[in-house]
């Protein structure tokens, strides 16, 4: 059976959303609707550490993949969502080949990397399952960088072809804001940045990912070459979900 890296890499199709409340039931809701993987935003949503390992613990009661967004590019922050069980994290403003190179070595253990080893955590099972773990870490492991710079834009061809970058994963609402024509995103100059990333997946054997605030931008993401794609997320589907129960009054 593929790893799920593995189907990342083949450019499979593979559902995601968003989650930032920092609540265990909305993830646990998530996994059981179906999604492949679910991204716990410790970026931009409200949960912390403390919430992260209840997350983790519910996703691990669904099929879903657990992908963790830390907060920025820095060592130590890979080391506690990995130990707790992520099997993917998200690196938002990755704009160059050095921080790219920095991803990489973060997520994997020496000498390939410098993620410190430890074996009495829950990714390990705390201590049951460290000999297995080690040895697959390194390769099953899911880097996700996120284009959300016009310098990143610029530098996607040379990103996607390093070992270890899995996904260019495109954040429209910052990357129209760095250009400039924030939310435009049938604007001309948007449009060919998202051409440019794909162009570089596709070349580089690596996935495009992006997230979508609507279902209805589905199709489009797809022809448009996406394949890691995540729809909205937790928070709006609530908001949206109790907006629309006062408005039938």
């Amino acid at each position: 059976m593929a790893t799920f890296r593995q189907r990342v890499l083949k450019r499979e199709i593979l559902k995601g959303t968003f989650i930032n409340l920092g609540s265990p039931i909305t993830v646990e809701i998530a996994g059981k609707a179906g999604f492949d993987w679910l991204l716990i935003d410790l970026e931009h949503g409200v949960g912390d550490h403390e919430t992260l390992v209840h997350q983790l613990q519910a996703i691990g009661n669904t099929n879903a993949e657990p992908f963790v967004r830390i907060t920025a590019n820095e060592t130590p922050r890979y080391k506690r969502v990995l130990d707790l069980g992520a099997r993917g994290v998200m690196v938002p403003w990755v704009s160059n080949v050095e921080e790219a190179e920095l991803v990489v070595k973060s997520m994997r253990y020496p000498p390939q990397g410098i993620r410190g080893v430890a074996s009495l955590n829950r990714a390990c099972q705390f201590g049951q399952d460290f000999d297995n773990y080690y040895a697959t870490a390194n390769e099953e492991l899911v880097s996700v960088a996120q284009i959300e710079t016009v310098e990143a834009v610029e530098n996607a061809g040379v990103m996607a072809a390093i070992d270890g970058i899995d996904v260019l994963f495109v954040g429209p609402t910052d990357l129209t804001t760095n250009y400039g024509i924030s939310r435009q995103f049938d604007h001309p100059t948007y449009r060919d940045a998202v051409a440019k990333v794909n162009a570089a997946c596709l070349s580089a054997g690596k996935a495009a990912g992006i997230l979508l605030a609507n279902t209805g931008q589905i199709k489009q993401a797809e022809e448009d070459g996406f394949t890691f794609i995540a729809v909205g997320s937790d928070g709006g589907v609530l908001a949206n979900g109790m907006k629309n129960l006062v408005e039938a009054f």
